[in-house]
């Protein structure tokens, strides 16, 4: 089994590596904001000519008092700069070029933490359009983190604390950047499988917890409803949960609970409604495809939720929006989940003998 990140790797005083994302989009920005009241640890990869021109652009529409008050200025950050000219490009406009750059800068960011140098990686938000254009044929940054890690056991989970109750809310998701009409055919007890033992070992080594109550998700309206509206459910999700059961005693693995109604009570939980005590909120929630996850968590969440990739051996984490191009240096950007990112992954590569997270 996989073990995550903060028992492989260590530190006694956690260095991050953090990558602007697509020069073009708002990642230099909510970095920039991100690092306002402090930068410690924090090594950014990226073009500093780049963060200058997002700082100044910034100043031109919000004005001096504002950047001083809200952002770093470029020439305080440690930054490692690319090996080669990011070429020509406009704010806001994605290219082969931009796609060229923030590729090349988290290849940059992968070597150099797999050499040791930091305890983990935040990720900017990159175009995959941009990424295409320059020849980089990756569904997203997690894969290719995945295989320069050299590891084939992984995961996209997202983690959020509610504002209003501190709850902490965490899912999983099964599979993540394929069209939908794949997602019956790359499900299988094998990736379920799989997903299901980074989870419950994630819940143990990062957060403290040892006996997990976790809710899986069917994958057809009403989980099916007997085999009316789709047979998965049927045919291999429900005795693979039992195999799963059995294998897992220490967890309670709920399930396949309807899509529609799994996320009521993490809604409840997020939002400071009341609950039953016979029906608290579950620990996490493993979701079996893109959508059926992330538009709940981006509801409840989209301003603070953070994207962690478990199962590689180092920290990685990413804020859990886009380049947002259409808003790129207007200075209106939200830099939370940045900062919550940012937070995340310093508290996940502390020492492995500090207590757990607490939940």
């Amino acid at each position: 089994m996989t073990i995550p990140a903060a028992k492989l790797m260590p530190s006694p005083s956690p260095s991050l590596a953090l990558t602007i994302g697509d020069p073009a989009g708002i990642g230099p920005e909510v970095v920039l904001k991100a690092l306002a009241r402090g930068s410690d640890g924090i090594t950014i990869f990226g073009d500093r000519l780049t963060l200058h021109q997002t700082y100044r652009q910034i100043e031109r529409a919000q004005g001096t008092d504002y950047v001083r008050t809200h952002l770093a200025h470029p020439d305080t950050l440690t930054v490692v700069e690319p090996e080669h000219d990011v070429g020509d490009w406009s704010l806001g406009s994605p290219s082969a070029q931009t796609g060229a750059a923030s590729f090349a800068d988290l290849e940059r960011a992968i070597a150099q933490t797999l050499a040791g140098h930091y305890a983990g990686i935040v990720t900017g938000p990159i175009a995959k359009s941009a990424w295409k254009a320059a020849g980089h044929l990756y569904p997203g940054q997690t894969e290719l983190l995945a295989e320069k890690a050299g590891v084939s056991r992984f995961g996209m989970m997202f983690a959020a604390t509610s504002p209003v109750t501190q709850w902490q809310l965490r899912a999983l998701l099964a599979t993540t950047h394929i069209p939908l009409a794949q997602v019956p055919q790359a499900l299988s007890p094998e990736l379920l499988s799989l997903k299901l033992d980074l989870l419950i070992e994630t819940l143990r080594v990062l957060f403290g917890i040892d006996s997990p109550t976790i809710a899986i998700a069917g994958l057809n309206p009403h989980s099916g409803e007997q085999g009316q509206l789709g047979t998965e459910e049927i045919d291999w999700i429900v005795p693979w949960l039992d195999r799963m059961r059995d294998r897992y005693p220490q967890a309670t693995l709920e399930g396949p609970i309807p899509p529609d109604t799994m996320w009521v009570r993490p809604g409840q939980a997020w939002f400071g409604q009341a609950l039953g005590q016979d029906r608290p909120p579950h620990d996490a929630y493993l979701a079996l495809y893109h959508d059926q996850g992330l538009i709940p968590v981006k509801l409840m969440a989209f301003d603070r939720a953070v994207n962690t990739t478990i199962g590689l051996p180092f920290i990685r984490t990413s804020p859990d929006h886009g380049t947002a191009f259409d808003i790129a240096g207007k200075g209106i950007a939200d830099a939370t989940s940045m900062k919550a990112a940012i937070a995340l992954a310093r508290v996940l590569a502390r020492p492995a003998s500090l207590d757990p997270i607490p939940h």
